[in-house]
């Protein structure tokens, strides 16, 4: 609603005639900018829950479910496939792990394709390709941190977590399993049925993920606005400073990873590509909205541990490929 207000409050006319001329042309750079990144955003926004939704009326779980490797290696390299193959972001990605989880997938494979799952998938690739036209090296290097913290943290998953962390009741999960229902439904009537359901699941997720990325964007555009460049210079220059600072950044704002890459290209002449790389990886695997499902899912201690293994690691790895590769 706030981010709704400022977007409003900004394109009203009559605002723009009664300020000062100074403010004036701030808010008329806050105007461009916010546009520019809503506008750039929306198209990937708009693929990915499409293909989201006819995922998950049209694919079953079973028939994952009975793909999943016994091998834990092998099971680790099957999680990170399917963050390839199924473009599912973090925020309807979690209920249909749940979900998983319920019918029999190993703990360790549905936290490495919960952490893996929203960067590695060709939508996200493609924004970020989009995003970063000239600079290849972090679109790559995304992917390849991604597949690395998803490896370590299945390894770990898979070695030292024997009690089951996982949570009784209900969770954001049952959303998508009315959905399941409707699938169902739609099968004992006809085509116009699990169209409708379709675009029903589709316009929820648009919705759900539009606010957050509209709240990112007003945010970020404030804050390349009305913040003073050499302020954030300063935070952009530090070679951990950046890093965490990008981290909380990514933490707070809660955007979908088919539309960050975009928020991370407007900050690419304030901070470094590794810090970046930070903020690419890291938001997506754990930010405010999904740690608040996790918790819905998984007992607070496994969510806690879980939040300072990704943290560790991006870090550590963000601060390894930029000496390598950016």
């Amino acid at each position: 609603m706030l981010a709704s207000a400022a977007i409003v409050v900004a394109m009203n006319p009559v605002v723009f005639t009664a300020l000062p001329p100074l403010l004036l042309a701030d808010l008329q750079s806050f105007k461009t900018m916010l546009i520019g990144i809503v506008l750039e955003a929306l198209p990937f926004i708009l693929l990915g829950v499409l293909v989201s939704s006819l995922m998950q009326l049209f694919i079953s779980e079973k028939t994952i479910r009975r793909l999943v490797p016994r091998n834990p290696l092998l099971g680790i390299l099957f999680a990170c496939a399917l963050g390839i193959l199924f473009p599912i972001c973090e925020c309807g990605l979690i209920p249909v792990v749940r979900k998983l989880l319920a019918k029999g997938m190993p703990l360790y494979i549905a936290v490495v394709f919960i952490v893996v799952g929203p960067v590695v998938n060709p939508v996200v690739f493609a924004a970020t390709y989009v995003a970063f036209r000239g600079n290849p090296a972090i679109v790559y290097s995304r992917m390849g941190l991604a597949l690395l913290v998803g490896v370590l943290i299945g390894l770990i998953v898979y070695r030292f977590v024997r009690i089951n962390p996982l949570r009784s009741g209900k969770t954001p999960g049952d959303r998508a399993h009315s959905d399941e229902h409707m699938h169902d439904h739609g099968h004992e009537h006809h085509r116009e049925g699990k169209l409708f359901a379709m675009l029903r699941h589709a316009a929820d997720e648009f919705f759900d993920m539009g606010k957050f990325l509209l709240f990112g964007s007003v945010v970020t555009a404030a804050i390349q606005t009305f913040i003073p460049r050499q302020d954030l210079l300063q935070l952009g220059q530090g070679e951990y400073g950046s890093h965490l600072f990008m981290m909380g950044f990514a933490y707070i704002l809660s955007l979908c990873s088919t539309s960050d890459a975009f928020v991370a290209a407007s900050l690419a002449t304030t901070f470094t590509s590794g810090s970046l790389l930070t903020f690419l990886v890291f938001g997506p695997m754990l930010d405010f909205k999904s740690t608040l499902m996790l918790l819905a899912v998984f007992r607070a201690r496994f969510v806690v541990l879980l939040a300072i293994a990704i943290a560790v690691f991006v870090l550590a790895g963000s601060l390894w490929f930029e000496s390598l590769f950016l």
